[in-house]
């Protein structure tokens, strides 16, 4: 329901050690928002997205996701309703495993397939995501054996099967080569664009993978949040050039956001 706020972060600090690499922060997304993460290398955006997807406990502060409080949930249920495209999932999906499969696991929130018992309704979403991301034709291939953008299409697939209320994408777009990205970010956008998608948050290194429909921005550096708000307001030159220690032009043609340095 538009409005209802997803996820909410007051006064999250990580630290190691004696270092603090992330925070405090206060961070919130509502239902409907699209929001993409940007900063500098050691920013603190990979320790940001393993908070959300529950991978990591804050040192300090509340972290409330899906209207449950990390701490005193089972999260072994609330990932179920949490979709995960990256390295976070990645590095522990089978080789061996068939892509169809990759996909339907997701449904019980386990990667490799055992005894689980899927329905018609499982299978014909699989399939449907498939189509959507147009991998449909690599269901019976072995996921070892695709290429990195085929790879990217079905964990995207598999992030969305369980219908999550909270999408997390971390550098979907890296490694592929220009039409490979460009094919994929097609794809999101139509996706997102469905008033029923789930929020989103995007994790990128590069303002040019911001796929079209994007509402929010959050930029990081040294662990704190340099500005966020509304997209718009947020990438700007006067601001990532603040932010990336760099002068550089920022350009928005209608859709897409593009950089370069003066």
């Amino acid at each position: 329901m538009s409005g209802q706020i997803v996820l909410e972060l007051r006064d999250v600090s990580v630290r190691r050690g004696q270092r603090t690499i992330l925070g405090p922060i206060n961070f919130s997304i509502t239902a409907g928002e699209r929001w993409v993460v940007l900063g500098p290398n050691g920013a603190g955006k990979s320790t940001l997205i393993q908070i959300l997807a529950t991978r990591t406990f804050p040192t300090t502060g509340t972290v409330s996701i899906l209207d449950k409080t990390m701490g005193r949930v089972d999260l072994f249920e609330l990932r179920t309703r949490i979709g995960i495209c990256g390295a976070l999932v990645a590095e522990d999906i089978p080789y061996e495993e068939k892509v169809r499969d990759v996909v339907l696991t997701a449904a019980y929130a386990v990667l490799g397939r055992w005894n689980e018992a899927y329905d018609l309704w499982d299978e014909s979403r699989a399939v449907a995501l498939l189509t959507t991301f147009g991998v449909r034709d690599l269901a019976d291939r072995e996921y070892g054996t695709l290429s990195e953008g085929e790879r990217k299409r079905v964990q995207i697939s598999r992030a969305l099967m369980a219908d999550p209320e909270l999408l997390l994408l971390d550098e979907p777009a890296a490694g592929l080569d220009l039409g490979g990205r460009e094919d994929l970010l097609k794809r999101f956008s139509i996706f997102a664009s469905d008033p029923a998608a789930p929020a989103s948050i995007l994790v990128t290194h590069h303002i040019e993978e911001i796929p079209t429909g994007t509402t929010h921005a959050l930029i990081l550096k040294d662990g704190q949040v340099a500005v966020s708000g509304p997209i718009g307001d947020v990438i700007t030159s006067e601001h990532m050039s603040a932010v990336f220690e760099l002068a550089m032009d920022v350009n928005f043609d209608g859709s897409r956001f593009f950089a370069r340095a003066r």
